[in-house]
């Protein structure tokens, strides 16, 4: 297999790796600005928006996060619209530049209200103002990047040989996890060498998001050296473009059948994979476990580095077996397995935790009218005391089960210990009391175990996106590709995966189960392992020279 591999898979011309590496540099840069936001939300949140309930200022910063993943399909729908018509190289340039100039700016925001910077000193508040212009800002970035990866992968797809589309587009598929793995890295370097806990919290968290206007030179740099798409330039000189993409693309059967298809058996499910492997993993650690920030980031950055070539092995293997049951084989494995793996983690990064929730049972009877589901927060957002209850309880890590009785006044039965009545305070009297572990040991984690169960969320995670790209881009005809690829693909990642944080931050605290934000990418993972395997083709031997999708193909 390795000689195979070697002579066929890595035998890319130059012209080939010059391709590859400059789509992949440019789009590794621009994930790093994209994921910055997400990785660094636990930090900002108190500080852009309004203080008293700490998860619901992170449930605000999440929902000011999943804003740029619900914009992500419109972003596809007009860059897609753009590639299609004007070319591919043109509209990449144009979206790098977008995503960059928004995320500098982040850096430069006031907050909610008054703050210090160094050598600036006290700086006021702006209010409302602050969360609005952060939206704003995360809304542009989710444009960019909806016509960022269609681009790329488009791009290097029809400049890749028949039957090494897989391998060629999976270095683009890379993007992802190095652009995550690049923000953790800066943000780790930030927050271990140049600050200590305090300053990085009030300021030093804006580092990260200046230094992003270096990238994007050169990013802009790199890509300005690129040539149009090949198979694009000769469709052009041929006159058998699109005039009307949009159109073609999702009001024609049955390319809007395969639009359709292409999310619910394929993306949807490769989006929720992706996203709990590697940030929900992140945030079960740092948020639920109470892993220190920095060993949290260790342990998924030695993950993605350790776990990062299969997306190449992958996407080279899908030109030998096929992509589609690669891609739903992820997807089954994962939804199956999750729940025990999470549990598995619990255990071997903080012990103290399982311990005492296992001696200690946590009740909480409430009444039910007074209990609110909140998803998105803003000044709409009304707080009450079982709220604020189901709020310290999930900040705790705890799983708590909840009775419901008209009347009831928040009582928690913690163990042994009866509190009547929400109050913050005696809350965590009584669990330092019971020895509540406030964080997890460093000395008590098993890193062996906790390496291994993150090291298969990765696999997982290359398994479904390696093949992604290749699958996509040979699903449509040339003269529509862009449009169509690009909407599936942020629908699936933008909506359906990038909504996993807030869900699932959401659930656990309604339902009172740490493990209950995965019910929801157990049930879309699987969801599309049923419709991919009942409704859709493989597509490794279709011919985009041919200039037609795998739809029409077939029907040749």
């Amino acid at each position: 297999m390795a000689t195979t591999m070697s002579h066929r898979g890595m035998g890319v011309t130059q012209e080939e790796r010059r391709v590859i590496l400059a789509s992949s540099i440019g789009t590794v840069f621009e994930w790093y600005d994209f994921y910055l936001y997400a990785t660094l939300a636990p930090f900002f949140a108190a500080l852009f928006f309004p203080p008293g309930n700490e998860t619901a200022a992170l449930l605000s910063a999440f929902a000011t996060y999943a804003a740029g993943f619900l914009v992500r399909p419109f972003g596809a729908i007009i860059f897609g619209r753009v590639g299609d018509i004007v070319g591919r190289k043109y509209t990449f340039l144009v979206t790098i530049l977008v995503m960059g100039i928004s995320t500098f700016a982040v850096g430069l925001l006031p907050t909610f209200g008054t703050h210090t910077l160094p050598i600036i000193g006290e700086v006021a508040g702006i209010g409302w103002t602050a969360p609005v212009l952060l939206v704003i800002l995360r809304l542009l970035q989710g444009l960019a990047l909806g016509g960022e990866y269609g681009g790329a992968a488009t791009y290097v797809a029809e400049h890749a040989r028949q039957g090494q589309r897989g391998f060629a587009t999976s270095w683009i598929q890379t993007t992802a996890t190095l652009g995550f793995f690049l923000a953790l890295f800066v943000i780790g370097g930030c927050r271990f060498f140049l600050f200590d806990a305090a300053a990085f919290a009030a300021w030093g968290w804006r580092i990260p998001f200046l230094v992003s206007l270096f990238l994007l030179v050169y990013s802009v740099y790199i890509r300005l050296k690129l040539n149009e798409s090949p198979i694009f330039a000769k469709m052009k000189e041929e006159g058998k473009g699109s005039s009307r993409p949009l159109t073609d693309s999702f009001f024609t059967y049955p390319n809007n059948k395969y639009v359709l298809l292409a999310l619910l058996g394929a993306t949807a499910g490769q989006g929720v994979v992706w996203y709990t492997g590697q940030f929900y993993a992140l945030f079960f650690l740092t948020i639920t476990l109470k892993v220190e920030l920095v060993t949290a980031y260790i342990m998924i950055g030695l993950a993605l580095l350790i776990g990062t070539p299969f997306f190449i092995f992958f996407g080279w293997l899908s030109d030998r077996i096929g992509r589609l049951k690669i891609i739903l084989a992820g997807c089954l494995i994962a939804a199956v397995t999750y729940i025990p793996l999470f549990q598995a983690l619990s255990n071997a990064v903080n012990p103290d935790l399982v311990a005492f929730q296992q001696a200690n049972k946590v009740t909480l009877t409430t009444d039910t009218r007074e209990c609110n589901f909140h998803i998105f927060v803003g000044p709409w957002s009304r707080f009450t005391d079982c709220d604020r209850a189901k709020d310290f309880l999930t900040k705790a890590g705890l799983s708590f089960e909840t009775v419901h009785r008209d009347g009831a006044k928040n009582e928690l039965q913690l163990g042994p210990t009866k509190l009547s009545g929400f109050d913050a305070k005696t809350w965590t009297a009584a669990l330092a009391e019971l020895k509540f572990p406030t964080k997890a040991d460093p000395a008590k984690i098993n890193w062996l175990a906790a390496m291994v169960i993150l090291f298969l969320f990765l696999i997982y995670v290359t398994m479904v996106y390696g093949p992604i790209a290749a699958f996509l881009v040979e699903l449509f005809p040339t003269k529509i590709r862009y449009t169509s690829m690009s909407l599936p693909y942020h629908i699936g990642n933008g909506w359906f995966g990038g909504m996993l944080p807030l869900l699932a931050t959401a659930v656990v605290a309604w339902t009172g189960n740490i493990y209950a934000g995965l019910y929801y990418p157990i049930g879309v993972a699987l969801m599309t392992v049923i419709v991919g395997f009942l409704f859709l083709r493989d597509t490794k031997d279709v011919d985009l020279a041919r200039g037609s999708g795998v739809q029409e193909q077939a029907a040749a």
